[in-house]
């Protein structure tokens, strides 16, 4: 899953160790989520949606062939 994050995050000048804090994991998993080796738990997309003033779809989106299809 990819995700805006990273862009999120630097456009209020917080490292992954503020964010972490902010959110209460470690900042290996900030990092892991940036670079979209871990997607988080429902629960945490949530919380980071509700610091950034954003719904969850505005910040985690699909890879293209991820993308759900009509059947």
């Amino acid at each position: 899953m990819k995700n805006r994050l990273k862009v999120l995050r630097a456009e209020r000048d917080w490292s992954q160790a503020d964010l972490a804090e902010k959110l209460d994991v470690s900042r290996q998993t900030i990092n892991a989520i940036e670079t979209g080796k871990y997607d988080p738990s429902l629960p945490l997309a949530f919380k980071i949606a509700r610091l950034f003033h954003c719904s969850i779809e505005e910040i985690f989106f699909p890879e293209k062939d991820e993308s759900i299809h009509e059947q």
